[in-house]
C-alpha cells in the first residue's frame, strides 16, 4: 500500500498554478525543490506549463503511466478527478482539498461519496484535508508544507495537518531525520491503523511516531498495532483527553470510564507508547531510533557534576530503573584509570577537569560491566572540558557495544556542535538527565513487551441458559437496568460467590427470611429504579433480631419512596452479613471505539472520590489481571501488612477474567459494578456484596 505514495515512478498534480503561494503550486514546487527524480505533470486547463513544466488538460489526458495523483482543487471537482484517475489505471491519490466532513453536512455526504468511489474503483486514498505526503529517504515532497526534514529512520503520520506543519518545522528545526511524513486528514479511505500497518512492514522505518484524535475500529487498531509493536515500537500522541466521560452514568464504572481511560488501556495492551507531551514525544523517538533495547532496567551514570548526577540518580530511583551495582573488577578498572578523587562507584564522577579520554576509559569499563544494562553520560561544559571530542569519545564507546549509551551534554551555545556530532552518530541526547531517564524506563518497558508472552484469556462454563433468559425477559420489559435479584442471578450463572440471599415482599416475609438466613442480617430495598441504594437511605446493615429487621423494613421502603416517588419498589433482599475484608470493585463499561472496558480498583462509597481505578479492554487473561491488581495506588492494601495475610489476589483475577467473558459473550450488558467486592485472605476467595448491571 505504502510504496506508491513514498516512492511512486510518476506523479500528476491536479489543480498545479502559475500563481505562488496557492497549494497546486507549492506542490509542484516541492517536488522539484526535493529532488523528485520521477515524472511530474501538471494538470490544469486553463495553463500550458507550471514552473517550466508542460500542463495537461486532465489526468486521464496524460501520455504515460500516473502512479500518484495529487488532488488540490475545489471540493466540488474532486469526484471528477477521481473518475479520470480511475480512467487512466491511478490507483493511489492524496486529496489535498478541503470542504469535506469537516466543513459541514453536505461536505460531509460528499465525503461519503468520495469514499464509496475510491472502493469501487479500488482507489487507496490519503486525505481528504490534509497536507500531503514527504517521504525524505526517496527525496520526494508531495505536500505543501513548507520544511523538508533530512532523511532517518522514523516516521510520523498525523492527522492534524496543523500540528503535522509544526512537528516537521521542531524535526528541521531539532536535526531529527525522518523517513516518512503523512497527514492523513479525514481519513475517507486509510487511517492509522492502514499507516501503522503499512510502516511496520516499510524497510526504512525503524520507529513509528502518530498524533491522532480518534481510533474508528478499536479493536483492528489493536490487533495491528500488537502485532507491529513486537518489530519495532510505535508512540502515539492522543488529543482529547478531557473530552469523554461528559454524560451522565448508571454506573461507578460509567462515571469512571470516559472515552480516555479505553484509548489508554488499549494502547498499553497493544504495546504502542501514549506520550503526554510533545517533548515526551519526541524523547521516545530519539531513544528508540537508536535502534538498542535494554536487557533490565539497570543503569550506570558517568558525569563529570556531582549535581547532575544526583538530578539522575533521584530520576532513576523514582522510576522503574535501578541504579546498577558496578563490579568489583569494573570498580578497580576505574580506579585504575581516574584521579583518586574520582567516584568509582555508580554513578561515576570523572571530575570537572575530565577530558575526552578520561570519558572514553570511563564509559568502556561501565559497558563491559555484565551488571550494567544501559549507560546515561552527563556532560556539563568547564573550563578545561573537550566538548565535541568526548561527543565523538562518547559516539564511538556507544557505537562498540550493544547495550544503549544515552547522553545528557547540558547546555546550549557551547555544546550544539556536541549535539549534532551526537545526533550524526545515533546517539540520543537529552538536555537534561531527568528526560534522558524517562526514555530509558520507555525502553525498558518496550523491551519487557517484546520478550513477553501472550496467553490466552481463560474459558469458563457458564449457566448461559439463565443469563439469557434473564436478559430476554429485562428486555421484553423494557428495563434499562437490572434489579438486584436479576443481577444476582447473571453473576451466580458466572459462578461469582454471592451471599445468601432472600427476597421479602413485605415485613412479614422479611422478617421469615431473616430467620432462616440466621443473624445478622443486611437488607436492601428492591428496585430497579434505584441504583444507589445508600444513597437512598435503602440499606441497612448488622440487624441483629426480627424486631430491627421489621423497623429497618418501614424505614427502608419510606426512605425510597421519599428518594425517587415514582420508582417500582417490589420489596428487599434480605442477606447474610458479609464477613469483614479488603473492599475492591470490578466493573465493565462498554465503549463504542474498542468494546467492553474492563474496571478494577480500591471499592466501597468512597469510590468516585478516591478514583483509584485501572482499566483493561476485553477480554482479559489471567496475566493481565493480575497486572491490573498491582497497578492501584493502594495496591499495598491487597498485600501482607502489620499482621494481616495477603488477599486472596488469585480469586480476583479469576473474577476479573469472569467478568470480562461475560461482557464479550453478552454485549447486551453496557455496564456492570460488583461493588463492594470483599476479598478474603489467599485461598479463602471473595464475595460480591452488591451486583449491578445496564443493559443496552
Amino acid at each position: 500500500m505504502l510504496k506508491p505514495f513514498v516512492d511512486p515512478a510518476s506523479i500528476a498534480v491536479v489543480g498545479a498554478s502559475r500563481t505562488p503561494g496557492k497549494v497546486g503550486h507549492d506542490v509542484v514546487r516541492n517536488l522539484l525543490d526535493a529532488g523528485y527524480e520521477g515524472r511530474i505533470y501538471p494538470v490544469n486547463p486553463k495553463a500550458d506549463e507550471v514552473l517550466g513544466l508542460p500542463c495537461h488538460a486532465a489526468v486521464d489526458r496524460i501520455e504515460g503511466e500516473v502512479e500518484l495523483a495529487v488532488i488540490a482543487i475545489p471540493a466540488q471537482y474532486v469526484l471528477d478527478a477521481l473518475d479520470q484517475c480511475a480512467h487512466k489505471g491511478t490507483r493511489a491519490v492524496i486529496v489535498i482539498s478541503a470542504g469535506f466532513k469537516e466543513s459541514g453536512e453536505e461536505g460531509a455526504r460528499l465525503e461519503e461519496q468520495l469514499a464509496e468511489k475510491c472502493r469501487r474503483e479500488g482507489i487507496r486514498c490519503i486525505g481528504p484535508n490534509c497536507l500531503g505526503v514527504i517521504s525524505p529517504v526517496t527525496r520526494l515532497n508531495a505536500s505543501f508544507g513548507a520544511a523538508m526534514p533530512k532523511p532517518g529512520n522514523i516516521a510520523f503520520f498525523s492527522q492534524s495537518g496543523a500540528l503535522g506543519t509544526a512537528i516537521l518545522d521542531i524535526a528541521v528545526g531539532e536535526d531529527i531525520g525522518l523517513s516518512r511524513f503523512i497527514s492523513y486528514g479525514n481519513k475517507a479511505d486509510i487511517d492509522e491503523t492502514d499507516l501503522i500497518e503499512a510502516l511496520g512492514e516499510d524497510d526504512e522505518t525503524d520507529v513509528i511516531l502518530g498524533y491522532l484524535e480518534s481510533i474508528d475500529d478499536g479493536r483492528k487498531f489493536m490487533d495491528v498495532a500488537a502485532r507491529v509493536t513486537r518489530n519495532k515500537p510505535v508512540v502515539i500522541f492522543k488529543s482529547g483527553r478531557t473530552s469523554g466521560g461528559a454524560r451522565a452514568a448508571s454506573s461507578h464504572t460509567g462515571s469512571l470510564a470516559g472515552a480516555d481511560s479505553a484509548y489508554s488501556a488499549a494502547f498499553r495492551q497493544c504495546g504502542v507508547f501514549r506520550a503526554d507531551t510533545i517533548e515526551e514525544f519526541f524523547d521516545y523517538a530519539r531513544a528508540f531510533a537508536c535502534r538498542k533495547l535494554p536487557a533490565n532496567g539497570k543503569v550506570a551514570v558517568v558525569t563529570n557534576a556531582g549535581g547532575p548526577g544526583i538530578i539522575a540518580t533521584d530520576a532513576i530511583e523514582s522510576s522503574r530503573l535501578t541504579m546498577a551495582e558496578l563490579s568489583e573488577r569494573t570498580r578497580r578498572a576505574l580506579a585504575e584509570h581516574l584521579p583518586p578523587q574520582a567516584n568509582i562507584h555508580n554513578p561515576v564522577d570523572v571530575l570537572g577537569d575530565a577530558k575526552a579520554d578520561r570519558y572514553r576509559l570511563a564509559l568502556e569499563a561501565v559497558a563491559r560491566d555484565d551488571g550494567v544494562a544501559s549507560v546515561l553520560t552527563i556532560l556539563t561544559p568547564q573550563t578545561s572540558t573537550e566538548v565535541e571530542r568526548t561527543a565523538v569519545a562518547v559516539a564511538d564507546a556507544a557505537a562498540a557495544t550493544d547495550k544503549p549509551v544515552l547522553t545528557s551534554f547540558m547546555g546550549s551555545a557551547s555544546v550544539q556542535e556536541a549535539w549534532d556530532i551526537l545526533d550524526r552518530r545515533s546517539v540520543p541526547n537529552f538536555e537534561q538527565p531527568d528526560r534522558a531517564i524517562g526514555a530509558m524506563e520507555a525502553m525498558l518497558t518496550y523491551s519487557e513487551w517484546r520478550q513477553a508472552g501472550r496467553t490466552d484469556p481463560p474459558c469458563y462454563e457458564f449457566d448461559e441458559g439463565t443469563i439469557r433468559r434473564v436478559l430476554d425477559q429485562a428486555a421484553a420489559n423494557g428495563q434499562g437496568t437490572l434489579g438486584e435479584r436479576e443481577a444476582r442471578d447473571i453473576a451466580g450463572a458466572c459462578d461469582i460467590p454471592l451471599p445468601q440471599s432472600i427476597f421479602a415482599a413485605d415485613e412479614e416475609a422479611a422478617a421469615g427470611a431473616a430467620a432462616e438466613i440466621g443473624y445478622p442480617v443486611a437488607l436492601k430495598v428492591s428496585s430497579g429504579d434505584i441504583l444507589h441504594k445508600s444513597d437512598a437511605g435503602g440499606v441497612k446493615v448488622g440487624l441483629p433480631h426480627e424486631a430491627a429487621v421489621r423497623v429497618a423494613f418501614r424505614e427502608v421502603m419510606a426512605s425510597a419512596r421519599d428518594y425517587k416517588p415514582d420508582a417500582r419498589l417490589d420489596g428487599v433482599l434480605v442477606q447474610e452479613m458479609a464477613r469483614p475484608g479488603r473492599e475492591v470493585i470490578v466493573g465493565v463499561k462498554r465503549d463504542p471505539q474498542f468494546g467492553p472496558l474492563i474496571m478494577f480498583g480500591l471499592g466501597g462509597i468512597h469510590v468516585e472520590v478516591l478514583k483509584d481505578v485501572v482499566f483493561r479492554v476485553a477480554p482479559l487473561g489471567l496475566e493481565e489481571a493480575r497486572a491490573m491488581i498491582g497497578e492501584i495506588r493502594s495496591a499495598r492494601i491487597l498485600q501482607a501488612f502489620r499482621g494481616e495475610p495477603a488477599a486472596d489476589v488469585e480469586a480476583l483475577a479469576e473474577c476479573l477474567t469472569r467478568v470480562s467473558q461475560l461482557a464479550m459473550q453478552f454485549p447486551q450488558l453496557t455496564e456492570c459494578d460488583l461493588n463492594p467486592l470483599v476479598v478474603y485472605p489467599e485461598g479463602q476467595g471473595l464475595m460480591a456484596v452488591d451486583v449491578r448491571f445496564a443493559l443496552e
